[in-house]
């Protein structure tokens, strides 16, 4: 897969969307999107992703399995063929509290494809034709309305209560610290689908965190301590004498919580140091200075 956003989303369409819809949709967002049209840096990515979405929602088969586990229909690393021996869906992985049954996928990994770790199979329908002589474990399902709701990075990050109006009902949606772009939250008849607006300082790898924090040249030189932000409070950090340009601090737990409840993820800071453009005299005369002090 090479996006975790709702497939439904993408198109622009209904969850209830007949074959037609789908297919109108997908005919209107390729040609607006088309590299060879759409001259804009975004356009590649979004072809992608229009392609993706409409692989799956033109298929019913696959369409079935995605209304009922999501992207985790799709994801070799969400769990293996011992779930479909038994009957339970082979991908998905679900955490329950209270009303609420989450599946969710793992976001920012770089696991295999199916053809690497299934010998050649492209989708997981193939599979089960093969393994188990035609039978599919997914049945079944009734497709049930979603809303989709966008959160912060913060918001996904450390959990939140959102309040939405759903088909005329007032709700309150408790949403779990650590969701991911296109986790999907069930709640009594219908799903939540989660969209992360992407944030300026954080920047995710699954439950690790990246930050990039620029530092002027003396401190680099001489060492000191700079404030880091983080998903939860902002820490002071130590810099080094003689730090280098690109150096990558590991600040331990301080990343995203587990969806499993085991622990959290770590942050990296990468430390950029910024050379001045315009010296003054003075300054210029001291950096001599200290070039020729230091061939001495």
């Amino acid at each position: 897969m090479t996006t975790s956003r709702d497939y439904y989303d993408i198109l622009e369409v209904q969850k209830e969307a007949s074959e037609a819809e789908i297919k109108k949709a997908y005919r209107r967002l390729a040609l607006k999107w088309h590299p060879d049209k759409n001259k804009s840096a975004e356009a590649e990515a979004r072809f992608k992703e229009i392609n993706e979405a409409y692989e799956v929602l033109s298929d019913a088969k696959k369409r079935e399995a995605y209304d009922q586990f999501g992207h985790a229909a799709f994801d070799p690393r969400q769990g293996g063929f011992g779930a479909a021996a038994s009957g339970a869906n082979p991908f998905a992985r679900t955490y329950r509290s209270g009303p609420f049954t989450y599946t969710y996928t793992s976001g920012g990994g770089q696991g295999a494809d199916f053809e690497d770790m299934f010998g050649g199979f492209s989708d997981p329908f193939e599979i089960f034709r093969s393994f188990f002589g035609g039978a599919s474990p997914f049945g079944s399902q009734q497709r049930l309305p979603r809303y989709p709701l966008r959160l912060t990075f913060l918001e996904a990050a450390n959990g939140c209560e959102k309040e939405i109006d759903f088909q005329g009902k007032k709700r309150k949606i408790k949403v779990p610290a650590g969701v991911d772009d296109g986790t999907r939250i069930r709640f009594e008849n219908f799903y939540i689908s989660i969209d992360i607006a992407p944030d300026k300082i954080f920047k995710r790898d699954g439950v690790d965190v990246f930050v990039e924090r620029e530092i002027s040249l003396v401190p680099a030189i001489l060492g000191g301590t700079i404030q880091v932000p983080t998903i939860d409070d902002p820490v002071k950090l130590k810099i080094r004498p003689g730090t280098q340009s690109g150096t990558l601090v590991r600040l331990r737990n301080r990343g995203i919580p587990s969806l499993h409840g085991r622990g959290r993820g770590d942050q990296y800071l990468r430390l950029t140091v910024k050379i001045p453009e315009r010296l003054s005299r003075r300054q210029r005369k001291l950096i001599e200075e200290f070039e020729k002090a230091s061939k001495a």
